[in-house]
């Protein structure tokens, strides 16, 4: 019994590592991927392929003028308001039938 546990605490910290590894390049407000690692073409924009390595951005909504890419200008507003969440809607109360 104890080796089992053993063996189980080293796998856990062999682990440790590799989900460092795996979040990537966050950006400096802590949302995922930074500009720079997705514009993997080099091109100043974030196509909705390159946006879509990471899954916290919502692509619809940062592409504020719709032009189908993100720019830098768009990319550093996709985080306004996150402070702020849109309230949760809640079931409604329903009084019991007599």
């Amino acid at each position: 019994m104890k080796s089992s546990r053993t063996m189980i605490a080293i796998a856990i910290a062999a682990l440790i590592p590799m989900g460092a590894a795996v979040a990537g390049d966050k950006d400096k407000a802590g949302y995922g991927a930074s500009f720079d690692t997705l514009d993997t073409n080099r091109d100043g924009r974030i196509s909705q392929g390159e946006a879509s390595v990471d899954s916290t951005i919502v692509f619809s909504t940062v592409d504020a003028n719709g032009d189908g890419y993100l720019d830098k200008t768009e990319w550093k507003n996709r985080t306004k308001g996150s402070s702020n969440p849109m309230p949760q809607s809640s079931p409604d109360t329903e009084t019991p039938r007599q």
